[in-house]
């Protein structure tokens, strides 16, 4: 791990590096703000992990990373400040010689990587017209759906969504792929979202507090993390949980409490996998599209035999995926 004070920008910019035992660390560039610099902190290390476990799942042969740029509460962030910090963390991603590489995250996109270029070439997530893949939405949207089909074939017997109940929990731009995916495959889709506006989306809507809670056949967190508590497990009545949203139980345990009800919940870092090894693939491996886009349908597959596995041995999908990781790591 690396931490210092941008010279550019004056921000404390981390990057957290988890695992480079499968290859090269990837993991996305956050910048938003914190009560304490010292919370971007923990954040780094804690997505950095989860990083380790996304590519391990995935089969990709690189490790877990993540970079935080840690804005202050009072902090204007002024184009030339965004500018000053992006070109601080390419510097700092280039210290590490080839050993780890960045992409997009929360409150970056495609158009900042061009800015971290200038800096580095450990990059990924480019727009098109920069060589890159550009936003990871599409691919990540599309292994979601393989998982959720893949759910829905363990829980209900058929992958087949017709006639089934879905709730999309955050209509960004993962979430409202994933419920125009839903809904061509025939389901009744049900939206949610903080923002009013996505009312006008043309899908059934339900208020946020109460998304997780609607009846349901299959729920999909697709916003915030965090969302799955032991206090929610009794309310829900979806026997299928599958989304992109990262770190959506509150603590591991949460997935026993799911379990015991008899509720499959996949985990997220298998579900949400699809941007991560498209964009890898394409952008750092020089893997054709074709190629690239089977490996996110075949998160399905993967799905598929965890959640198997965990049946049959009598354990939790998440003690699962956790076990299959740590064997690709050793």
């Amino acid at each position: 791990m690396k931490v210092r004070r941008g010279p550019r920008s004056g921000l404390p910019v981390v990057v957290a590096i988890h695992s480079r035992a499968l290859g090269p660390a990837a993991g996305g560039i956050r910048l938003r703000r914190y009560p304490d610099w010292r919370d971007g902190l923990v954040d780094a290390l804690r997505l950095s992990e989860a990083m380790t476990a996304k590519n391990a799942a995935a089969g990709l042969d690189f490790g877990g990373g993540k970079t935080v740029i840690a804005l202050g509460p009072g902090t204007e962030l002024t184009p030339s400040l965004r500018e000053a910090a992006l070109l601080d963390v390419g510097e700092l991603i280039e210290s590490f010689g080839g050993t780890y590489f960045g992409g997009p995250d929360v409150g970056t996109g495609p158009a900042d990587m061009v800015v971290v270029r200038r800096a580095t070439s450990r990059v990924f997530c480019l727009p098109p017209e920069h060589g890159g893949t550009g936003s990871s939405s599409i691919p990540t949207a599309l292994g979601v759906f393989a998982a959720l089909r893949a759910g829905a074939r363990h829980v209900f017997g058929s992958a087949e969504l017709t006639g089934r109940t879905v709730v999309v929990s955050g209509l960004g731009s993962v979430g409202a792929l994933v419920a125009q995916h839903v809904a061509a495959a025939g389901a009744r889709v049900v939206v949610s979202d903080v923002d009013p506006a996505k009312r006008a989306s043309g899908y059934e809507w339900v208020d946020p507090e109460k998304a997780l809670r609607t009846p349901a056949d299959i729920v999909v967190p697709a916003a915030v993390g965090g969302v799955l508590s032991a206090e929610l497990v009794p309310e829900l009545s979806a026997p299928l949980v599958v989304g992109p949203a990262n770190n959506q139980l509150t603590s591991e345990a949460v997935a026993d409490e799911l379990a015991a009800r008899g509720i499959v919940w996949v985990p997220d870092f298998i579900a949400s996998a699809g941007g991560a090894v498209y964009t890898l693939l394409r952008e750092v491996e020089g893997v054709p599209h074709e190629e690239a886009n089977a490996r996110v349908e075949a998160i399905g597959a993967t799905v598929s035999a965890v959640l198997d596995a965990a049946r049959d041995k009598g354990t939790t999908p998440l003690r699962e995926a956790r076990a299959r990781v740590a064997a690709r790591l050793s």
